[in-house]
């Protein structure tokens, strides 16, 4: 996919959206253009019938995301005026992560830190390895951290692991990240690669219908029961029953042979 930008890349490959940070001499701090250019991916990849599952990955081995780039704050946000600009564009892509209608795994190496963690806590299912760090260190620097991914955090891990995360601005491992429900799996470093692309193949094969309801009834489920639309979860139920794809899979099933699954 051609980008503005070489700090991202993003390619598809059997059923895959591959997101890379390319930024690793910053372990991949992210950038305004950085930013700019995961909105684009993002909404190409969301209106892409080709992709059935997303993966995020950071390049160099280091970091996944170790944050935002710090080193361009003086410049592109040392006014009030520069930083709504920049939040406008942040805001598209943060839009995206939550809103895109295709399942996302986060593959994380190496340092996962602030808005590197955030945008972590976006992906459906998250993979760490041994050697992973995360954190988010806004209260050493002093800055304001957004609702929407406090939500996003307490919602994952409870408010007592989230108020821990925040007053401290610790780092800690991924054994005590998947302990607290931030991570779903953590593999050796020489793995992760092929433990994703395992599992990333695996949604892949299954019916994008049933998968793109579980995750908007899972949505709606977190929301207060006020503000729940269960017609359209059911609506969306339906379609699964009255789908090609229900009829594959019943007749894959009786033929004893995967079924090849098409979205419709």
């Amino acid at each position: 996919m051609a980008l503005e930008t070489n700090k991202m890349l993003a390619q598809i490959e059997d059923g895959i959206g591959w997101i890379t940070f390319n930024q690793p001499e910053k372990r991949n701090a992210i950038s305004l253009e950085m930013w700019a250019a995961l909105g684009e991916i993002l909404e190409a990849f969301h209106h892409d019938p080709r992709v059935r599952v997303v993966v995020m990955s950071g390049a160099g081995g280091q970091a996944f995301v170790s944050g935002a780039d710090i080193s361009e704050f003086d410049e592109k946000r040392g006014s009030a005026h520069q930083r709504e600009s920049y939040a406008m564009i942040a805001a598209n892509a943060n839009r995206w992560l939550a809103n895109i209608d295709k399942p996302m795994i986060a593959m994380i190496e190496g340092y996962c830190i602030g808005g590197g963690l955030a945008t972590a806590l976006n992906a459906d299912v998250r993979f760490a390895t041994s050697n992973s760090t995360f954190g988010i260190p806004a209260a050493r620097l002093g800055l304001g951290y957004e609702l929407a991914g406090l939500k996003t955090l307490v919602g994952l891990v409870g408010p007592a692991h989230a108020k821990d995360i925040m007053i401290s601005a610790r780092y800690f491992g991924a054994e005590e990240a998947q302990r607290m429900g931030l991570i779903n799996f953590v593999v050796e470093p020489s793995e992760l690669r092929d433990a994703v692309t395992a599992y990333a193949l695996k949604v892949v094969a299954n019916a994008p219908l049933t998968v793109h309801a579980a995750r908007r009834a899972i949505r709606e489920v977190l929301k207060p029961e006020s503000a729940q639309a269960p017609a359209r979860i059911q609506a969306l139920i339906d379609a699964c029953f009255n789908s090609e794809d229900y009829k594959e899979g019943r007749q894959a099933f009786k033929e004893k042979r995967p079924p090849q699954f098409k979205g419709n």
